[in-house]
């Protein structure tokens, strides 16, 4: 026989009976998954649905293309359109190199499903004031889901000093988060395992995945480290990476030397 309770209905004020409502699970969060091959099975399915986070490391580690296969994934594999802000690179270039890896990101733009945006430092001043801008208008305008921000390194030397470069990331977190999207931040980062030092930003954010071309004798390998992942449970070894020409491939079964 199941066990009534007596609970007072929000909406009513009435006194209801019923069952006990259950409780939310720990990691039972709605999901939203990388599509990356072999990733989304060691960190509970993906990131957390409307998360901030973090993909980090050295030249030559994959960060720019992780971040771009997470937009695409998104796109071709679960139907969530995407942005891509960028402070560095010029569109056309983003596009010619993502060629190489057969996405067609004119014809995803074309389509209304991906929008690349070009951000100078005048326009960032002006997002940050108005609230949001000219990216909150593609945001709502092709109903995005996900959005990558390449990358926040450059983003920060926008600004003069430590103070000023803190408040700007937390405003910008605050756009994001009235944005109802799960994005993906791209950061410049020592990618020696052993000399990893957490910055300010880190702590701030929902999620942090490095990404290491690490050297043993002469052969070097690339590997992925999921660092954090607030409320889920996750791997917490290194993964060997490869860049293979349909993108990035995880190997969970695998050592990496």
């Amino acid at each position: 026989m199941k066990k009534n309770s007596h609970k007072i209905s929000v909406q009513t004020g009435r006194l209801q009976v019923g069952e006990e409502p259950k409780t939310k699970e720990k990691g039972s969060e709605e999901r939203v998954p990388t599509g990356i091959p072999g990733l989304d099975e060691v960190m509970s399915g993906g990131f957390e649905k409307k998360s901030i986070n973090i993909v980090s490391g050295g030249a030559g580690t994959g960060k720019s293309i992780f971040a771009m296969q997470f937009l695409i994934n998104g796109i071709t594999q679960y139907n969530d359109p995407g942005v891509y802000i960028t402070f560095e690179e010029e569109k056309e270039k983003i596009q010619n190199h993502m060629q190489k890896m057969g996405w067609d990101l004119k014809k995803l733009g074309d389509e209304g499903k991906l929008m690349i945006i070009e951000y100078t430092p005048d326009k960032v001043s002006k997002m940050l004031s108005e609230g949001g801008g000219e990216i909150e208008w593609v945001m709502t305008k092709i109903k995005a889901k996900r959005i990558v921000i390449d990358s926040l390194t450059a983003f920060s030397l926008l600004f003069k000093d430590e103070l000023a470069r803190r408040r700007a990331f937390l405003d910008l977190f605050k756009i994001i988060s009235n944005w109802d999207c799960t994005a993906l931040l791209v950061v410049e980062h020592e990618s020696d395992v052993e000399r990893h030092h957490s910055l300010d930003v880190e702590f701030e954010v929902d999620g942090i995945i490095l990404l290491y071309y690490l050297r043993k004798g002469d052969i070097r390998n690339r590997a992925l480290e999921i660092l954090k992942l607030r409320g889920s449970e996750h791997a917490s070894r290194i993964f060997p990476m490869k860049i293979t020409d349909q993108g990035i491939k995880i190997y969970p079964d695998e050592a990496v030397f």
